[in-house]
C-alpha cells in the first residue's frame, strides 16, 4: 500500500516565468495521485491562493497556503548591492486564518518596505508576525543551507535556533529535498543532523515547478524565455535535471526511506494547516453620513429624489414606480453604501470642474443612477433596462465604471485615498500572458530557430483585437498551418512547446482603471504588491469580488480632456459658456456633417471603415449614432447591410410576429442590443427581467444546456411543484409555436454579439457632444483635438489634413499668442509652444506670464529682456526660432538664428549688470545696446530649408509639405499612407490584411542598418508621407539592390508587404523600391485598394445552403474563402429560414474558376453565384 504523502514545495505558474505548473493541473494530478492535500509555495507571493483554494474545493483536495518568501540577510532597510541582493528562501504555511492574515502582511511588506530586486522580509517582521504560521527551512536557497554549504556550521545551528525561537517549537521544521544533488546530500545530513540534536521536526519535500517529469524540457525553455537566452547558451541558467514535478508518494518515500518520519510530518502540517477564504461576505466602504442622517438608504432615497426632480420638475407615477423598484433591490441587496460612494466621488469632480463623461457600461441603465447625477442620460426615453445592470435574481457585485478627464483622473482617486484613507484603496493587479503568436516567437527564440521560419509559423496565427485566437484553434481553422505542423518536425515542436506555454502568466501589471475601496485596511483581505511607485492588490479583479471587495473604474477618458478645452477654447475665442448637457441630441445640422463623413476627431466614429458606414447609414436620430456604434463590430456588422436597408425602405421591414414590433422599430426590425433579447423574453414569454438577464448572459456564454433548457421554457412555459404557471411561455401567449422556435433561434443566434445598449448610449453621448463641437465650434474643436496628441506627430499630421480640407488655417507656434496647447485666435489655430522639442514647461509658463504681465513682445530684443532667461537657455531660443515663434517681429528665421546668440548674451548681461547695481551708458543716453537692427543682412531660408527646421522641433511641418508636389502621384500610385495606419481597425477596414501588397511614397527620414546572424547587413527606414510616418524593413538582398536609392531625404515609392505584430504594430517589408517624380511609372496594386463602403461594392459572391443543417459545413467553406483573399464581399443564404448572412470581411475573396470549383465540390452543382 502507498504511503501517504503532501507536497509542501510548489510553485505555479505564478513564479513568474520560473513555475510551469498551472494551477487546475496542479490540483489535478495530485488528485490523481490520490493525495488528499496540497500546498501552494510560490516565490515572494501569493497571486494564485485564491485560484488555489478554489481548484482544490473543486477536486475535493485540501488547500494549504503557504509562499516561500526572500529573507533578507540584513535589515529591511539596508539595501547596498552585493550584499543585499540575494536573500534566502524561507517557506511558510498558514495555519489557520490568523496565520493566513500574518502571511498576508509578510508577503505584503516584502513588497511595500522590504523591495530591492526581490520582495523581502528580515528575521525581525517575522518575528512580530509570526502567529499562526508553520515555517519550513527550504531548499538549498534557504539561510541554514547556504551556511552549510559554506562550512558555517555554526552560524548554520545559531540560525537554526533563532527560527525555532521565532516561530516556536513545533512549528519550525528542516527541510530536506533529493532532487540527485550533491549539494543537497550534503545539507541533508548535517540536517538530520541538527534534527537529533536540537529535537526540531524534519519534513521532506519536493521543488515542484511543473506537473509531471516529461514537463522539464518545456520547463527549461521557460527559463530560457525569463532570461533571454536559447537552450543551446552553456552559461545559462537552467534546472540540473529533470526531478522537479509533482512526484507521487511512492516515488517521496522511496527517496526519504531512511527518514520516515520526515514523510509523515508533511501530512501532521497538512491536518494542521486549516484555512478557509470568506467568499460571501461584502466588505463595502462605509459612507459617512451627514449628521442627522440616520440611515445610508435613507439618505440615498433623498437624494435621489431630489435629483430627479431637478431632472423631471414632476415624479409622474412611472417614475416613481421605476425609482421605488431600483432603490428596493439596491437596498436588498446591501449596495446603499455603494452609491453614496460613487455618488460622492462624482460630486467631487463635478464641483472641483474635472470633466466627468454622461456614464458608461451597464451603470446608465439605472435611474437612481440618473437621479444622483452619476449618468446623464435619461434612461426612460431611450429604454435602457436596470436589470442589465443589477440583477436581483443574480447576486453580483455592482460595477459603476467612471470616465474622467484624462489629466485630472488621478485627483478623483487622491480624494477617495483622502477620505477613506491610503490603508483602504489601492490599484488592481492584472497579469499578461503568452499569447499563441507570442508564444511560438518566444519559444522560436529559445530553441535557437532562425527567425524568417518561425515569423513563417507565426504569421499562420490569424489576430483579432478582443479575440484569443488559441493554437489549438488556429490549427483546426488553417489548413496551411496543418501542413506546416504535419510536414516539418521542427515547427511541430514548436508548436507544441507553444501552445503548452500559452495562457501562462507572464508579468505582472497594473490594471489602467481599477480601484478597490474596504471597510478595513486592506491587508485584512487581500496581499499587496508593489509595481513601480505604485500599491497594488496581489488579486486580480475577478477574485478581489469574490472576497467581497468592491471594485471601481477611475478612467482617463482623452475625449473629455479634448471636450474640457474645446469648450474653454470657445469662452476664450467668442466668450460664450457652452453647457452640452443642455444641446439638442436631434440637430440635423449635425447628422448633415456625420452623413458626410466629416467625423475625423469624433469620438468612436473616426475610424476609415466607422466613416464609410456613416455615409451609408445617413444618421438622422441619436438612436442611429447608438445603433451604429453597436453595430460596428466584429459579428453585428454582418447586420450592418440589412440595417441600412430597412432605414432607408422602413414600408418593408417585416416582423416574425406583431408583438416584436415595438421592441425592434428602433432599430429598423434588427435585433442589435442585449436589452432587446431580454424584452423579447419578456414580452413574448412573460419572464421576469432578472431571468431574462440570467438567459441572455448563458446565451453569449454558448451554454448549451441552460440554453436548450430554457428555450422548451421559452415555447411552452414553466410551472412550479404544484402546476401553478411561473412563466407563461409564448405559446400561452398566443405565439404559434414554429414562430416562438424561429424567434428563439435568431436570439440563440445572435445574442453572442448583441451589444449592451446601455453602454452604447452613454458613450453616444460623447460621440454626438464632440460631433456637435466640431459642427458649430469647429476650430476650436480642432485646436484642443490636436492638444490631445500633441506627443503625437502623426495624429497631429492627419488632424492637420484635415483643417486644411475644412479650410481652418493652422499657424506655427508664436511668441505673442500661443500658449503650452494649441489655441485659437481671430479662427485661427496657433500651434502650442509645448509641441517644440526641448522646450520645457518651466520656461512656456515663463513665456506666457512675461507676456501676459508685460504686453505682447514688440520685438526679438524686448523678449530677451521680458523673459526668465534662466528658465529659456539659447537651445529652447533656438527651437522658438526655427518653429516660426518670432516670424511676427518680419525678421526672417535665417536672420535670427544668426544673431539670437549675441542678443541673449548681451541682455543677460546687461541684467546681471543691473542688478550689481552698475549702470549703463544707456540709462545715459548712449546707444552700446543691441537694438532690433543689429540682425546680420543673409539670405532667407529656401522654403526646403524652413521647413525641415520645423520638422527638426515640431517633428512636423506646418507652413507646408516637400511633398505636396508629388500629392497628386501619390494618391494614384500608392494604396497605403501612415493615416491608414492608426489601428488595427483602419487597416482592416483598408481592405489590406497582413501580408498584403502594398505600395508606399514618401521621403526617407532616417535609416538604420543592423548585421544579421549570418553577416549581412540589413535595414530599418523610416519613410515619410504627407500623413506622418511608416516603418519600412529592408532585408539584405533587397538592400543590396537597391542602395543607391536608399539615402536619407531622397522620395521613393517603395512596393512590399504589410507586416504587423502582436502589439498591432505596423511596418512593410520593402521589395522594390523607386525614385519618386511626377511621373513616376509603378504597377498597381488593384486587388488591395478598397476601402469598406457596402454602398460602392460592384458584385458579390452568394453562397447557397439548403438550411440551418449545413451549417457544420461553414468550417470547410471558410478554409476555401481564405485561399483567394480580395475585395468582393460574401453572402450566405440559408433558403429553407430564409436567413442572409454577410461574411466577415476578412473572408471576402477574389472570384476565380478555381474559387467557384472548391466551393461546388462541397456544396454541389448550382449552389455558387456572382451577382452584379
Amino acid at each position: 500500500m502507498e504511503s501517504e504523502f503532501t507536497h509542501l514545495h510548489v510553485h505555479s505558474e505564478f513564479s513568474l516565468l520560473d513555475g510551469f505548473g498551472r494551477i487546475k493541473q496542479l490540483v489535478k494530478e495530485a488528485k490523481d495521485l490520490k493525495m488528499k492535500s496540497l500546498a501552494l509555495t510560490d516565490h515572494g507571493v501569493l497571486f494564485g491562493a485564491v485560484d488555489f483554494y478554489k481548484a482544490c474545493l473543486e477536486e475535493g483536495i485540501k488547500p494549504l497556503i503557504g509562499c516561500e518568501v526572500y529573507v533578507s540577510p540584513r535589515r529591511l532597510d539596508q539595501k547596498e548591492g552585493n550584499i543585499d541582493t540575494n536573500p534566502y528562501h524561507l517557506v511558510l504555511l498558514a495555519e489557520n486564518n490568523d496565520g493566513y492574515k500574518n502571511l498576508m502582511k509578510v508577503v505584503s511588506e516584502g513588497f511595500i518596505d522590504g523591495f530591492y530586486y526581490k520582495p523581502r522580509v528580515d528575521h525581525d517582521y517575522l518575528r512580530k508576525h509570526h502567529e499562526g504560521i508553520i515555517c519550513l527551512s527550504a531548499c538549498i536557497g534557504g539561510e541554514i543551507p547556504r551556511l552549510i554549504i559554506e562550512g558555517q556550521l555554526q552560524k548554520a545551528n545559531e540560525i537554526c535556533q533563532m527560527y525555532q525561537d521565532i516561530f516556536g517549537k513545533g512549528n519550525f521544521f528542516l527541510e530536506i529535498q533529493d532532487h540527485r544533488m550533491q549539494k543537497e546530500a550534503q545539507v541533508n545530513e548535517v540536517l538530520i543532523d541538527f534534527s537529533k540534536k536540537y529535537d526540531i521536526p524534519l519534513v521532506a519535500t519536493n521543488d515542484v515547478h511543473y506537473v509531471r517529469k516529461e514537463d522539464a524540457e518545456a520547463h527549461d525553455v521557460l527559463l530560457c524565455i525569463q532570461t533571454a537566452a536559447s537552450v543551446d547558451d552553456k552559461e545559462r541558467m537552467r534546472f540540473p535535471n529533470d526531478e522537479f514535478y509533482l512526484k507521487s508518494s511512492d516515488e517521496m518515500s522511496r527517496l526519504f526511506i531512511d527518514v520516515p518520519e520526515a514523510i509523515e510530518n508533511t501530512n501532521k502540517i497538512a491536518e494542521r494547516c486549516n484555512v478557509s477564504f470568506d467568499l460571501e461576505s461584502a466588505h463595502l466602504p462605509e459612507f459617512e453620513l451627514p449628521e442627522g442622517e440616520s440611515s445610508a438608504g435613507d439618505y440615498l432615497r433623498k437624494l435621489c429624489e431630489t435629483g430627479l426632480k431637478e431632472r423631471y420638475q414632476e415624479l409622474t407615477p412611472e417614475i416613481k414606480e421605476r425609482m421605488d423598484y431600483e432603490l428596493d433591490v439596491i437596498h436588498s441587496m446591501g449596495f446603499d453604501n455603494y452609491f453614496l460612494v460613487v455618488w460622492d466621488f462624482i460630486k467631487y469632480a463635478k464641483d472641483h470642474d474635472i470633466m466627468v463623461g454622461p456614464g458608461r457600461g451597464s451603470a446608465a441603465g439605472s435611474l437612481v443612477a440618473y437621479g444622483l447625477d452619476i449618468t446623464t442620460l435619461d434612461p426612460l426615453k431611450y429604454n435602457l433596462l436596470f436589470e442589465r445592470f443589477l440583477n436581483p435574481e443574480r447576486i453580483t457585485m455592482p460595477d459603476i465604471d467612471c470616465d474622467f478627464c484624462y489629466e485630472r483622473r488621478q485627483e478623483v482617486i487622491d480624494y477617495v485615498i483622502r477620505k477613506y484613507g491610503a490603508d483602504h484603496v489601492a490599484q488592481i493587479i492584472t497579469f499578461g500572458t503568452m499569447a499563441a503568436r507570442g508564444a511560438v516567437r518566444d519559444v522560436g527564440r529559445a530553441l535557437n530557430m532562425p527567425y524568417n521560419a518561425v515569423d513563417k509559423v507565426a504569421k499562420e496565427i490569424p489576430m483579432h483585437p478582443g479575440q484569443n485566437i488559441t493554437i489549438e484553434k488556429a490549427l483546426e481553422e488553417n489548413s496551411e498551418l496543418r501542413k506546416m505542423k504535419e510536414n516539418d518536425p521542427e515547427v511541430s515542436k514548436l508548436l507544441d512547446m507553444a501552445e503548452s506555454m500559452e495562457g501562462l502568466a507572464r508579468h505582472a501589471s497594473t490594471h489602467a482603471a481599477g480601484v478597490v475601496i474596504s471597510d478595513k485596511p486592506l491587508m485584512e483581505y487581500v496581499p499587496l504588491y508593489r509595481n513601480g511607485d505604485m500599491i497594488t492588490t496581489q488579486f486580480p479583479m475577478g477574485l478581489l469580488e469574490d472576497l467581497g471587495l468592491i471594485k471601481m473604474d477611475f478612467l482617463g477618458l482623452r475625449t473629455l480632456t479634448v471636450i474640457r478645452d474645446a469648450l474653454e477654447n470657445i469662452k476664450h475665442s467668442q466668450g460664450k459658456e457652452i453647457n452640452l448637457d443642455n444641446i439638442d441630441l436631434e440637430d440635423s445640422k449635425v447628422y448633415k456633417m456625420l452623413s458626410k463623413g466629416d467625423t475625423l476627431g469624433v469620438f468612436q466614429l473616426e475610424s476609415k471603415g466607422m466613416i464609410a458606414f456613416m455615409r451609408d447609414l445617413q444618421p438622422e436620430h441619436f438612436e442611429d449614432i447608438i445603433a451604429g456604434i453597436s453595430l460596428y463590430r466584429p459579428g453585428p456588422m454582418d447586420q450592418i447591410p440589412r440595417y441600412i436597408e430597412n432605414k432607408k425602405s422602413p414600408e418593408a421591414i417585416t416582423y416574425l410576429h406583431p408583438i416584436l414590433e415595438p421592441i425592434l422599430n428602433v432599430t429598423y426590425g434588427c435585433m442589435v442590443y442585449q436589452e432587446q433579447v431580454m424584452q423579447i423574453f419578456r414580452d413574448v414569454a412573460g419572464f421576469t427581467m432578472g431571468r431574462s438577464d440570467l438567459v441572455r448572459r448563458a446565451m453569449s456564454k454558448k451554454k448549451i444546456d441552460v440554453m436548450d433548457q430554457e428555450g422548451e421554457v421559452f415555447i411552452h412555459g414553466e410551472v412550479d411543484e404544484n402546476g401553478v404557471s411561473i412563466i407563461d411561455g409564448a405559446v400561452h401567449r398566443g405565439v404559434p409555436e414554429n414562430v416562438a422556435k424561429q424567434i428563439y433561434a435568431e436570439m440563440k443566434d445572435f445574442a453572442k454579439y448583441a451589444f449592451n445598449k446601455s453602454h452604447a448610449a452613454a458613450y453616444a453621448v460623447i460621440a454626438y457632444q464632440t460631433a456637435w463641437l466640431k459642427c458649430y465650434y469647429p476650430t476650436e474643436f480642432m485646436a484642443a483635438l490636436m492638444s490631445s496628441v500633441m506627443d503625437d506627430e502623426k495624429k497631429v499630421s492627419k488632424y492637420i489634413e484635415d483643417c486644411r480640407k475644412n479650410d481652418i488655417k493652422v499657424l506655427p507656434p508664436d511668441v505673442n499668442v500661443s500658449y503650452d496647447k494649441f489655441s485659437v485666435k481671430n479662427n485661427k489655430i496657433c500651434f502650442g509652444l509645448g509641441a517644440i522639442k526641448g522646450l520645457g514647461k518651466n520656461a512656456i509658463v515663463s513665456i506666457v506670464n512675461a507676456r501676459e504681465s508685460g504686453g505682447p513682445f514688440k520685438g526679438f530684443r524686448d523678449f530677451c529682456e521680458k523673459v526668465d532667461l534662466k528658465a529659456l537657455n539659447k537651445r529652447m531660443v533656438e527651437g522658438l526660432i526655427k518653429s516660426g515663434a518670432f516670424d511676427y517681429t518680419g525678421s526672417t528665421r535665417a536672420q535670427l538664428l544668426l544673431g539670437a546668440e549675441r542678443m541673449v548674451d548681451q541682455v543677460q548681461r546687461e541684467k546681471r549688470d543691473r542688478l550689481a547695481g552698475q549702470i549703463s551708458l544707456l540709462d545715459f543716453g548712449g546707444n552700446s545696446s543691441l537694438k532690433e537692427d543689429f540682425l546680420p543682412d543673409v539670405a532667407p531660408f529656401t522654403k526646403e530649408q524652413r521647413l525641415a527646421l520645423e520638422k527638426e522641433v515640431l517633428g512636423l511641418y506646418v507652413t507646408g509639405h516637400p511633398l505636396e508636389k508629388y500629392e497628386n502621384t501619390l494618391k494614384e500610385k500608392t494604396n497605403l499612407n501612415s493615416s491608414m495606419l492608426d489601428s488595427y481597425e483602419d487597416l482592416r477596414d483598408s481592405g489590406i490584411r497582413d501580408g498584403g501588397a502594398v505600395i508606399i511614397g514618401g521621403l526617407i527620414d532616417d535609416i538604420k542598418n543592423q548585421i544579421t546572424r549570418n553577416g549581412k547587413l540589413m535595414a530599418f527606414m523610416t519613410l515619410e508621407d504627407l500623413y506622418g510616418r511608416l516603418e519600412v524593413v529592408v532585408f539584405p538582398n533587397t538592400l543590396e539592390k537597391y542602395r543607391p536609392l536608399l539615402t536619407v531625404d531622397h522620395a521613393v515609392i517603395v512596393r512590399g508587404k504589410i507586416n504587423y505584430n502582436e502589439e498591432m504594430n505596423v511596418s512593410v517589408i520593402c521589395e522594390q523600391v523607386y525614385p519618386l517624380s511626377l511621373k513616376a511609372d509603378i504597377p498597381q496594386v488593384k486587388e488591395e485598394r478598397t476601402v469598406y463602403a457596402p454602398s460602392e461594392q460592384k458584385e458579390k459572391l452568394v453562397i447557397h445552403f439548403t438550411d440551418f443543417t449545413q451549417k457544420p459545413l461553414l468550417k470547410e467553406i471558410k478554409s476555401v474563402l481564405m485561399k483567394t483573399p480580395g475585395q468582393v464581399p460574401v453572402e450566405l443564404h440559408f433558403e429553407k429560414e430564409h436567413k442572409k448572412f454577410g461574411a466577415d470581411k476578412n473572408l471576402w475573396v477574389s472570384v476565380c474558376d478555381e474559387l467557384i470549383n472548391n466551393l461546388e465540390a462541397i456544396l454541389g452543382q448550382n449552389k455558387v453565384e456572382v451577382l452584379k
